[in-house]
């Protein structure tokens, strides 16, 4: 018996998952790669991207570090009404988040994003409490 397209698509896509041919970010969705205290980066935006599985940020912090930002999933980051459009490379922002636990990579999830004031939240019950 032959085997129908989504059947094939799924063993491709396991044998791609148990070879591990995805890079590293495509395996850590959710919170456990990430410290549970907040972390917060102030820099500017080196690069966007809006593509899934979730949108990102490159930003060079004050040391020269550069960072890679995740934000929510794509229909999560558009309704804290952040777009692909609302900033570009070189605009100032602040981020408040989690850090990854390896502290050797520079590597955080965004909570909450502020540019020029605005503030857009991709996890506003995660935010610290004051």
């Amino acid at each position: 018996m032959p085997f129908r397209p989504a059947t094939l698509a799924a063993l491709g896509l396991g044998l791609i998952l148990t070879a591990g041919i995805l890079p590293p970010a495509a395996a850590h969705h959710g919170w456990s790669w990430a410290e549970s205290e907040p972390f917060e980066l102030t820099g500017t935006i080196e690069r966007i991207s809006m593509a899934p599985p979730h949108p990102t940020l490159h930003v060079k912090a004050a040391d020269g570090t550069v960072w890679q930002v995740d934000l929510g999933n794509p229909n999560q980051t558009a309704r804290s009404g952040f777009t692909g459009e609302t900033a570009k490379p070189g605009d100032a922002i602040r981020v408040i988040g989690n850090r990854a636990l390896d502290k050797k990579a520079s590597h955080m999830k965004a909570v909450r994003i502020t540019l020029a004031g605005q503030n857009y939240d991709m996890y506003p019950e995660r935010l610290p409490k004051p």
